[in-house]
């Protein structure tokens, strides 16, 4: 009896470590992030999994709409928001680990156009007159209430003293994506999107760039959930490196932290 209770651990033993190598390719981390961040964060994800192995799963939105998610339960390792506003909330509802989070990005905003459009080099200042320039046409951006760069925009527009005439024009998205789609397609005339997105949608041309002192400093942090996986530390620790910085930089994001590596 006992020899077969000795064969049978050694046997879960062999097992265990014959499994142990699967295992270790089938881990993974759930990456919730801003939709801004889709084209740049792929990349990085791409060479972090080349790098270590663990697969990255990421789910885009609005920072909004993904706050609400974590909230609920959703199972996020990762949050990485286009405002502090949203990871406060966040961290207010007990979902984030503090002491990981981090402001990692900074961004500009720009109004857009459809690549065809006969607007272009708009001086973006006081007294600028948002609602003539789109004329009979809608204005996208993302919704003002809840989207991050629609609350910079409308942040922006109030200060310049553009937003009282243009407001009725504004058709609101639910991510900053969605709206530079509905420029894109010329189902509106303008758009007030981040210039990463801009840069990475052909579809349409950037005619002017908001002052940075007309609304608050864009700003994007990024934490660890509390229901976050080990792994989760060596991927924020390849977001603030050397080679995440390039990645970054390269679509247009200016990075806030010196790379640790």
């Amino acid at each position: 009896m006992y020899r077969l209770a000795g064969i049978f651990a050694a046997f879960v033993i062999v097992s265990g470590s014959a499994l142990s190598p699967a295992q270790a390719q089938d881990k993974s981390l759930t990456v919730f992030a801003a939709a801004s961040m889709k084209n740049a964060l792929d990349d990085v994800d791409t060479a972090f999994t080349a790098k270590t192995g663990v697969k990255i799963a990421a789910s885009y939105a609005a920072s909004s709409t993904l706050a609400k998610q974590i909230e609920q339960g959703a199972p996020a390792d990762i949050f990485l928001s286009a405002d502090t506003d949203w990871m406060d909330y966040a961290t207010g509802k007990k979902d984030i680990n503090e002491p990981t989070r981090v402001n990692l990005l900074g961004n500009s905003i720009v109004l857009i156009a459809p690549k065809d459009s006969k607007v272009d080099n708009v001086a973006i200042g006081p007294g600028f007159d948002l609602a003539k320039l789109a004329g009979d046409g809608k204005i996208a951006t993302g919704d003002v209430k809840a989207v991050p760069v629609g609350k910079y925009a409308k942040a922006a527009l109030e200060k310049l003293g553009a937003w009282q005439a243009a407001e009725p024009k504004f058709a609101m998205a639910d991510s900053v994506r969605a709206a530079l789609t509905l420029v894109a397609r010329g189902e509106a005339a303008l758009g007030i999107v981040y210039s990463t997105d801009a840069k990475v949608e052909p579809g349409v041309k950037i005619v002017g760039t908001f002052p940075a002192d007309s609304h608050p400093a864009i700003i994007y942090p990024v934490a660890a959930t509390t229901a976050a996986k080990a792994e989760a530390a060596g991927y924020l620790a390849y977001l603030r490196s050397s080679a995440a910085k390039a990645v970054f930089e390269k679509y247009g994001f200016s990075f806030l932290i010196r790379p640790t590596s």
